[in-house]
């Protein structure tokens, strides 16, 4: 199948409700630099619209389908197609949803109810490389953040520059070897620094530091 070669970030819209798909690319397509080039009603045509396009760089899934669910699909184009940024989709949020999204490979999370210049942002902010949480859900996760853990900001955990980056890096779904790769240093160096981001920050896991970045202001919402 021929490619259509483009500067546009490439969009895969998935939803098993046709007119959200509709309203959807009715939403984006005023935008220019954003191009909604396929769409999806389930997982399975969802993961045979990017391997017929792979020059999509963005994925908006809806977390609730039938046959395949939401985070399910998450995972399946984390492991296929690791370039791909995948936002959620709903109507709904809470945290243990919003965790289950990043732990499956998503980089952020949106709700149904957002106009069209959030939706643009949102999908430049993570086709760049960050994340991007609606208000209502960033607020969830901060509200959430378990105070006796955190520290009050960066310089209380004393992180070195070199650990605010690794850090934010982590916080991003940055694999050791994309980080090594990023800041030319060994994975064995990168695991260093990983261990000593938990140690400092009082972080269990990739989602608690995503929790610690947002509050502190270190990857952008």
């Amino acid at each position: 199948m021929e490619q259509v070669v483009t500067d546009d970030i490439c969009v895969l819209l998935v939803d098993d409700h046709r007119l959200v798909l509709e309203g959807v690319r009715t939403l984006l397509r005023p935008n220019g630099g954003v191009r909604v080039i396929a769409t999806a009603t389930s997982g399975p045509e969802a993961l045979a619209q990017l391997r017929a396009h792979p020059g999509i760089g963005v994925a908006l899934v809806d977390l609730h389908m039938p046959i395949m669910p939401g985070i399910e699909l998450i995972g399946h184009i984390r492991e296929q197609f690791p370039r791909v940024r995948v936002l959620a989709l709903s109507m709904a949020y809470d945290v243990a949803s919003v965790q289950e999204v990043l732990a499956a490979g998503g980089v952020g999370y949106l709700l149904k109810n957002l106009l069209g210049p959030e939706l643009v942002t949102a999908i430049r902010r993570v086709a760049a490389g960050n994340t991007y949480f609606s208000p209502e859900v960033a607020s969830l996760l901060l509200d959430q953040l378990p105070r006796q853990a955190q520290p009050a900001n960066v310089q209380a955990a004393r992180l070195t520059p070199r650990e605010t980056e690794i850090l934010q890096l982590i916080a991003r779904e940055k694999s050791n070897l994309d980080i090594a790769d990023q800041l030319n240093i060994s994975e064995r160096t990168v695991e260093t620094h990983r261990k000593n981001i938990f140690t400092k920050t009082g972080c269990k896991s990739a989602v608690g530091l995503v929790q610690y970045a947002l509050r502190e202001k270190l990857i952008v919402l």
